[in-house]
């Protein structure tokens, strides 16, 4: 019976040694342990609502920027530096003169500093090889083709066509957001060469290419061409002709002013540059060389 008796304390005495014993409470669970308040157990609520709120932050662009901002992302000379020309009157903005410091303009507003038209934005130049029935404009109201739905995705920067191409005429067309540039190439007075190869309805009579390439009037107006010649080793219903001027559909005027129809007009160079290597349809960025070309004419 004591056998039983102490076996039994023996098998109470267990539990209650483990209550008791001091050593093993403290290892095991820590009375006063004070847990991070950015542990994974409990994560920190503010920090979640800050992961969540900054990615929809960053996704708002501003709609208006302030002047000197802007005259100094063009490049023309620091902030401080801008407010100083600010005072002077040397900003307008839709045509009207701008002093007040902290004026802030939209970035589609007609900014000019020194007369000269400026961009905030980063100059891109693009080049198209246009192909047949797209039309010259940024968007065409009965839902024609254009060329912009060519060079859509060719820089995030809104791009304007230099001049332009009428719907059946093919080839080399420039886009750019530079607008001194675009008046440039566009403006007469620079020579800007632009040489076409037009396909005629019959060949081109030698007497009728002589006077072409002399000066002569058309619609009340002097037309010069630059120069006029036959394709080599081709028919001579096929003929390359250059000219500086912009008058709308001038090439195809030309010949029908002389009894001829242009059947197919391609344009293969414009100030210097080529359809080398870009394809009916493609397009390409300039390279620095070819932009630093433009700029010095």
């Amino acid at each position: 019976m004591a056998t039983k008796k102490n076996s039994s304390r023996g098998r109470h005495a267990k539990p209650s040694s483990r209550t008791n014993n001091p050593d093993k409470n403290q290892s095991s669970k820590p009375k006063n342990k004070k847990k991070s308040p950015f542990s994974k157990s409990k994560p920190n609520p503010y920090r979640k609502d800050i992961r969540k709120d900054t990615p929809k932050q960053r996704l708002v662009e501003p709609t208006e920027i302030r002047l000197n901002k802007y005259i100094s992302n063009s490049g023309i000379c620091s902030r401080r530096e801008a407010d100083t020309y600010i005072k002077s009157g040397s900003a307008t903005v839709n045509g009207k003169v701008i002093t007040e410091m902290g004026y802030k303009v939209k970035l589609d507003d007609e900014v000019r500093f020194d007369g000269s038209l400026i961009s905030p934005e980063a100059k891109k130049y693009v080049l198209l090889n246009k192909p047949k029935n797209f039309i010259t404009t940024m968007d065409d109201e009965r839902g024609r083709k254009t060329v912009m739905d060519l060079v859509g995705g060719a820089t995030k920067e809104r791009i304007y066509p230099v001049g332009r191409l009428d719907r059946n005429t093919t080839g080399l067309l420039l886009f750019t957001n530079d607008g001194e540039m675009a008046k440039k190439l566009t403006h007469p007075k620079h020579n800007v060469r632009k040489l076409y190869h037009a396909s005629l309805d019959k060949k081109l009579g030698i007497k009728d290419l002589q006077k072409i390439s002399e000066n002569f009037v058309l619609e009340g107006k002097m037309v010069f061409v630059d120069a006029i010649s036959y394709i080599e080793n081709q028919s001579k219903t096929e003929v390359g002709i250059e000219i500086h001027s912009g008058r709308n559909r001038i090439v195809r005027k030309i010949f029908e002013h002389f009894g001829y129809t242009v059947i197919k007009l391609d344009r293969v160079i414009f100030s210097g540059l080529t359809k080398k290597n870009l394809s009916r349809g493609h397009w390409r960025h300039l390279t620095q060389q070819e932009v630093n070309n433009l700029k010095m004419l």
